[in-house]
Parts: C-alpha cells; sequence; structure tokens
C-alpha cells in the first residue's frame, strides 16, 4: 500500500525513469497500449498466452482501476486458461475466511467481518468488488498475499533485524535489500530524492519485506496448486520496472510474466516503456 500512496506526493515522475527499454508511450484516456510495440494491446487472453505470471498494478480504491481487474480476471477465466488471483489486500492468516468466500459457503457480509476487512485494508470494500465478485463467480481461486502488518511496521522501526522471530521462519532468506534497480524505483516513488541514513534504508527494507513476503505467498501456493497463470493484484509501486513482486518472483523461480500498469485515465499521459509490459487508462 504505501508504495502506491507515495505516487500521490512525488515531485518528480516514477513513470518516467529511465529504467529498462528505452523510450516512452503515449497513453489517451480509455487507452491500452503495449509499450512493446507502441500500439493499442491485444485481447487479454492473447495478451497473457504462455505466461506463468500476470503482475496488475493499481492505484487503490480507485473504481476504473478494480472494475478493470474484475474484467481482466474474467477474460482470462473465459478463455479456458486456469487461473488464481493473488491480492495485497489480505494478509496470510484470513486465508481460510477468503477460501469459504470464494466458495460460496459465506456471504459477502460474513466474509468481511470474519477477514476484518476494515482492519486489513481500510478502503471500502465497494471498490473491489467487482474483482472479488468475478473471482467468485468463475470459482478462481484467491490468495491473501500479504505479510502480517506488524512484520513491516518492525522493519520500517529499526530494519530486517527488528524482524520477530517468527516472521524471520515465515520469509525466504537472505532478503536482499535495494536488489536490480529497486532502490532508484523506490526513490522515484519518494520524488527522485535519493535516501540517506538509516530512516531511509528502514523504509527501503519495510517494501522488500512486503515485496518478498508477497512473492514467497504466491510461490508457496503454486507448489501445491497447479495453475497456468497466477495473477497478482497489488499497488504499482509493487510493480513497476519489474522491481517490486515481479522482480522476487524471476530471482526465486526463474519466470517472467506480464507487467500491466493501470494510471489515471482522465488525461492523457506519458509513460516510460520500462515502466511495465502494458499501460491502461481506464475510464
Amino acid at each position: 500500500m504505501l508504495a502506491s500512496v507515495f505516487l500521490l506526493f512525488q515531485t518528480a515522475d516514477p513513470l518516467r525513469l529511465p529504467i529498462g527499454r528505452p523510450g516512452e508511450t503515449q497513453v489517451a484516456p480509455g487507452a491500452t497500449m503495449d509499450t512493446r510495440t507502441g500500439k493499442p494491446a491485444a485481447a487479454w487472453a492473447e495478451l497473457a498466452e504462455g505466461k506463468p505470471w500476470v503482475f496488475l498494478g493499481e492505484s487503490h480504491a480507485t473504481a476504473p482501476h478494480q472494475r478493470t481487474e474484475g474484467e481482466v480476471v474474467s477474460a482470462l477465466a473465459k478463455s479456458g486458461r486456469k487461473i488464481a488471483v493473488g491480492v495485497e489486500m489480505l494478509t496470510r492468516p484470513v486465508q481460510p475466511v477468503l477460501d469459504r468466500y470464494i466458495s460460496g459457503e459465506i456471504d459477502e457480509e460474513t466474509f468481511l467481518k470474519e477477514a476484518d476487512w476494515k482492519g486489513q485494508w481500510g478502503f471500502d470494500f465497494k471498490f473491489y468488488r467487482p474483482l472479488f465478485a468475478a473471482c467468485r463467480e468463475n470459482k478462481i481461486p484467491m490468495v491473501a498475499l500479504n505479510v502480517p502488518r506488524p512484520w513491516v511496521r518492525a522493519v520500517g522501526r529499526g530494519g530486517l533485524t527488528a524482524l520477530p522471530p517468527e516472521a524471520r521462519n515465515e520469509l525466504p532468506w537472505p532478503i536482499e535489500v535495494g536488489a536490480g534497480q529497486h532502490r532508484k524505483v523506490f526513490e522515484g516513488l519518494l520524488g527522485g530524492h535519493p535516501m540517506t541514513g538509516t530512516q531511509g534504508d528502514n523504509m527501503l527494507a519495510a517494501q522488500t519485506i512486503w515485496d518478498e513476503g508477497m512473492a514467497d505467498t504466491a510461490i508457496r501456493w503454486r507448489r501445491t496448486h497447479p495453475v497456468d497463470t497466477f495473477v497478482v493484484v497489488a499497488g504499482s509501486g509493487h510493480m513497476l520496472y519489474g522491481q517490486g513482486i515481479n522482480l522476487r518472483v524471476a530471482r526465486r523461480v526463474g519466470q517472467r510474466g506480464l507487467n500491466i500498469l493501470m494510471i489515471d485515465g482522465k488525461e492523457a499521459a506519458t509513460v516510460a516503456n520500462g515502466a511495465a509490459d502494458i499501460v491502461i487508462a481506464p475510464l
């Protein structure tokens, strides 16, 4: 969540960082552009063909984004592909409740109460209903990706060494903070200002725990639940330039996927080609 919030306060444009594929793509309101070709994107089923992972980066509580997520998931399901959807919005301990909701065993009201949606996420569930409804209607497994928030808060205050013992046993080690271009992307989200000192290092470490933890949850789940494509839905800061959850997945299992970024569809935008494979500006 933190990374997407940063997008609201930056002075530099994190969508135009010189990372990855060179060049930029113009994205008009309502458009879906393929930055690899500079042309409008193909249908979702075609784009995701042969991709073991799809990373969907959103702005939280933004109705056009969550509506698009539901549309993408439904399109992939209708293509005959066996998929699963992992979400940042819920933490690992909530998985049994999420399973009961997707299976139809409990209704929405019971799910929100037992999952402690407000405590887990905070944003109104009305935004996310299209995504959850698409999964429930199509019987698509959903996975609660996130790690318990006290772990992230502890790292944000005291670095990796501040993790409680139970957390260290539930995460893959060693954890590399600032892997790849992650530090540069994170600084871009913070306005382009280089991070210095312990506070900056701890903030980056906390973001790393988020990304590494969510990647680990997805990887573990796939070991016992074979699917063709695993769709990760998270804040855009967790996937920009392939340096978030997607980087951690690639480093762990050697697989890359389709990176999709959703942006504000109210006005035209210029986006670095390296930011994502597909950029959507939903209205």
